[in-house]
């Protein structure tokens, strides 16, 4: 009764507090911001001293300069980079939610020594495997192609392994076992059950992949190096190498290729902190 009666903690922060994320929100966005305010600046206002912080007005210039050259493709790097992040995205989901649900839910002999190998796979570093996987993306004729850079990410071991937790606490035992009563199939199960429990994780992996597929540079720059289908991040290492570096329009089409990113998070960030906090609480 005295619990009932008391009133409710305020969980508000003070002052220090909402000082502190100022803070850190300034810091964390400030190079963004720079990046926009380069993006609209001449050449003589980048090179000036002290440098201008406030935005100029020949952004719509800086970006018809870098979509108009012809050497570094940078209207199709766009294109091909969403279609890679695209696909990555929608495999990542299907395949590692379909693994976790196994992984989870299911019984079938050497199910623990298989997960571990799936997260011993995290502990080895990607570079450790370019070569093979360059020589391998050779043999079926890939390389210079966009299979090339979305074959290795069709799955994804942490993605294996965060369905795989989320799963064992979202979805009762009890309730896959009642489905198996009633006659359902392993993949209705999936399909029916699992995958509308699982909504909030699926955004969360969905996002975090498709971020981490736009990002990627290094197996792209091997494989797509020189080509005319480059992905966002080989265009703009075109545009940062060369004798004469123009930065405006480095950071123009820099701009560019983190708008998309700034608008997704914008509209499923709310789903990142859902699928975080709801899996905080199942565990």
């Amino acid at each position: 009764m005295k619990r009932a009666n008391r009133a409710p903690q305020d969980t508000r922060g003070n002052w220090k507090t909402y000082l502190l994320l100022s803070v850190v929100l300034v810091l964390s966005a400030f190079p963004v911001y720079w990046m926009f305010v380069i993006a609209t600046s001449t050449d003589a206002a980048v090179s000036q001293i002290p440098p201008s912080v406030i935005p100029g007005s020949q952004l719509l210039h800086n970006l018809h300069e870098v979509l108009s050259m012809s050497e570094v493709y940078f209207t199709a790097s766009l294109i091909n980079s969403f279609l890679v992040s695209l696909v990555i995205t929608v495999s990542t989901l299907f395949f590692c939610s379909l693994a976790g649900f196994a992984f989870a839910k299911l019984r079938f002999p050497a199910r623990n020594a298989l997960m571990f190998v799936v997260i011993l796979t995290l502990t080895v570093p990607n570079q450790l495997g370019v070569v093979a996987l360059y020589i391998l993306m050779g043999k079926l004729g890939w390389n210079g192609t966009l299979l090339a850079v979305i074959a290795p990410g069709l799955v994804s071991a942490f993605g294996v392994f965060y369905m795989r937790q989320f799963i064992a606490h979202a979805v009762p035992d009890e309730l896959v076992e009642s489905a198996r009563i009633d006659g359902a199939m392993t993949l209705r199960i999936y399909w029916n059950i699992v995958l509308p429990a699982i909504r909030p994780a699926l955004a969360v992996l969905g996002l975090l992949t498709f971020v981490m597929a736009w990002n990627d540079f290094q197996w792209p720059l091997i494989t797509l190096g020189g080509t005319e289908f480059p992905t966002s991040m080989v265009a703009l290492s075109n545009l940062a190498t060369g004798n004469y570096v123009i930065y405006r329009r480095v950071l123009a089409g820099a701009f560019m290729a983190t708008v998309p990113l700034i608008v997704l998070l914008l509209i499923g960030g709310r789903q990142i902190v859902r699928g975080i906090m709801e899996g905080a609480v199942k565990s």
